[in-house]
């Protein structure tokens, strides 16, 4: 335990004596520089953490946690098996869907895109597309009309507004003597979504189920039954029941599967982050140690005089660990501020760092989401703020033991 004449030398050493202002300097050099590599730590983290959990939540907000796909595309049977699925432990819902890609044709361009049927009910069941609707409305979806919402980024390509009519190209058509014509169909644009990931807003064409049959020509089958279960991270033991139940009506596929390279990707792009910017702090810290050195050494007479009015080596000791760790303390306390800071304003500092450079740095066709996302992980942050510690503590404990082990002979021979 430290004492009250420690704390007060260990105090003074951490402002500037006469002749100490290089010491002084290269010790707020590396406050500055822990301050930089806790706040760097946490904004990144952070960010990371934020785009895995908004990518994860809108994928398997569209997409479920798992799905059956029937045979050809093609689930004919599919009420009965769904019922059956419902009463797997584990399922919350089971959705009917149809999905085909086709092409979209408005005025001279063409794009490709993914219709998705859903019924009435599942569309406004949906928050990732219902509480995400820009313009328009979905209630203007009935089966039976020629209606369809399209995602933001499908109506900017396309040049296409609310009200305008595209025109959905099926490859499955017409068979004549000169081969398969291609079926044409106008629908009218009433809605208008942005869910948020570039891909999905660029393909997406939603319409009512039994327009969609109409539209594929699928006489009341549906091609996808989308699962939603109780705990996605436990999916292997939910399916197994599942997969037994479906037996040879179509094949189960989990989101693990279906995204496995995109999610194993960000954990090995996570962790790597985390330790190559770990690094600033080490080099921080090395900032610590040498300021401490230089400390040690230009307080040698000091050092001495202490010991011969009966201080102790782990006196010394006690007093040089603090001055080190309150450099390294102060550094975190400013890293924690500057970090939270950045993540607050960090939609500001893009956009403001763009226009200086002319370059786009959040480009949602290259990272998926419209935003940049953030969500700080409180555990997270505890073990970076004990790593900068205990860098800081380990970085103190040479230049104290040689100050503990300073011969007060040798220093005041000559004095």
């Amino acid at each position: 335990m430290i004492t009250r004449y420690e704390r007060m030398i260990a105090g003074r050493y951490l402002l500037p004596g006469r002749g100490e202002g290089f010491i002084f300097l290269v010790a707020s050099i590396s406050l500055v520089a822990v301050a930089l590599g806790v706040a760097a730590l946490i904004a990144v983290m952070s960010v990371m953490n934020g785009f895995r959990a908004e990518l994860f939540d809108k994928i398997l907000g569209l997409n479920g946690h798992a799905v059956i796909q029937g045979y050809g595309g093609r689930i004919p049977e599919w009420q009965p098996l769904m019922a059956k699925v419902r009463q797997s432990p584990g399922i919350v819902s089971a959705t009917p869907l149809i999905e085909q890609p086709l092409m979209a044709s408005y005025r001279s361009r063409v794009e490709g895109v993914l219709l998705r049927g859903m019924t009435l009910a599942d569309i406004h069941n949906t928050p990732v597309i219902a509480n995400n609707v820009k313009m328009g409305t979905l209630k203007d979806l009935q089966p039976g009309t020629n209606n369809v919402a399209i995602g933001a980024r499908l109506a900017e390509a396309l040049g296409a507004t609310l009200g305008d009519s595209i025109a959905l190209i099926s490859p499955d058509g017409q068979v004549t003597p000169f081969g398969s014509v291609p079926r044409i169909v106008s629908y009218k644009i009433v809605a208008i979504f942005e869910v948020g990931i570039y891909d999905y807003d660029k393909a997406f064409v939603l319409m009512p189920m039994e327009n969609a049959q109409t539209l594929l020509r699928m006489d009341g089958s549906v091609g996808i039954i989308e699962l939603v279960t109780k705990d996605p991270d436990k999916i292997e033991a939910i399916m197994e029941p599942v997969r037994t139940v479906v037996g040879g009506s179509g094949v189960t596929t989990d989101w693990r599967s279906m995204n496995a390279a995109l999610f194993q990707a960000l954990v090995v792009e996570r962790t790597v982050m985390f330790w190559v910017l770990s690094i600033i702090i080490l080099v921080a810290v090395f900032n610590i140690l040498s300021s401490l050195i230089m400390l040690v050494r230009a307080k040698s007479r000091d050092i001495a005089i202490l010991r011969t009015m009966g201080a102790s080596r782990s006196s010394l000791m006690r007093i040089f660990v603090t001055v080190g760790t309150l450099i390294g303390a102060l550094g975190i306390g400013l890293g924690l501020v500057l970090g939270f800071t950045i993540l607050a304003f960090r939609a500001q500092i893009v956009s403001g760092v763009s226009a200086l450079t002319g370059a786009n740095l959040w480009d949602p066709s290259v990272r998926y989401l419209t935003d940049l996302p953030s969500k700080t992980d409180p555990v997270e942050v505890i073990g970076i703020v004990a790593l900068a510690l205990l860098l800081s503590f380990l970085a103190t404990l040479y230049p104290a033991w040689k100050a503990a082990n300073t011969d007060p002979v040798q220093v005041l021979r000559y004095e």
